[in-house]
């Protein structure tokens, strides 16, 4: 396994836990793909936490300057919900929630979101949930990439993050927007392990610089990392150290 140079912090927004992946060999992982930051979420779905939030934490204590959790919570249970919300970011640092509405047949709009939403305002940290092309057996109605975008564009404190959509399908309308009045509100994400990081870095490379259909130059930075770090509030990463202990 040969690890990648860093030249940019390059951040995955929406990573989840592998099973059976202990922490050197994450780390490895993302050393060998070029990622620099994951936002490394838990996983709840209706009676069930597939992947904890104290899991997540045993990976953001081992890793404090490159792993971040993303808490999960329990929607049917709103009062826990908010409780352990607060604690997971309070006490362990974590930097966002996420939601999967298909896992909850609840759309953004149902009530059960309604206090997690003021937590997290609270708190001042973002809500990541999933939209567009969903699960196979999911929903998913066309035009969902220019919809998106039009939302992305009209709010100020909406933004897009790639998870499960390799760079080499990014659709013009994404790359247009990136590249014009989004190069401040586009993010880059896997989906980990769904998509592999030294496959979707390399794509990202091939496909979106320095070609005709790609990103401009100045964009590119913004987009594997530094908008991540803005938004997120992550702490920047020592580059020259990194590499050095390659």
């Amino acid at each position: 396994m040969t690890a990648k140079k860093f030249q940019y912090p390059t951040v995955d927004v929406w990573a989840n836990l592998p099973v059976g992946c202990c922490y050197p060999r994450m780390i490895a992982l993302m050393d060998e793909g070029g990622i620099s930051h994951i936002c490394l979420s838990a996983w709840s779905r209706p009676g069930q936490m597939i992947f904890s939030n104290a899991e997540v934490a045993w990976y953001t204590r081992a890793y404090l300057d490159r792993v971040f959790g993303l808490a999960a919570v329990d929607l049917h249970k709103p009062v826990e919900a908010v409780r352990e919300l607060e604690h997971y970011v309070k006490v362990e640092g974590f930097v966002g929630l996420r939601v999967v509405p298909r896992q909850w047949n609840l759309p953004p709009t149902n009530p059960h979101y309604w206090p997690l939403f003021v937590k997290c305002i609270e708190l001042d940290i973002p809500f990541l949930t999933q939209v567009g092309h969903t699960a196979p057996t999911c929903p998913s109605e066309d035009p969902s990439a220019a919809e998106t975008v039009a939302v992305a564009w009209k709010h100020n404190n909406v933004y897009i993050e790639t998870s499960a959509w390799s760079p080499k399908y990014y659709v013009p309308e994404f790359i247009n927007f990136a590249n014009t009045t989004g190069r401040e509100k586009v993010m880059f994400g896997t989906n980990f392990p769904q998509l592999g990081w030294k496959a979707c870095v390399h794509n990202a490379n091939a496909h979106l610089v320095g070609t005709k259909d790609g990103l401009r130059e100045r964009v590119v930075k913004s987009f594997m990392g530094g908008n991540a770090l803005r938004v997120l509030k992550l702490p920047s990463v020592n580059l020259d150290s990194l590499n050095a202990s390659l």
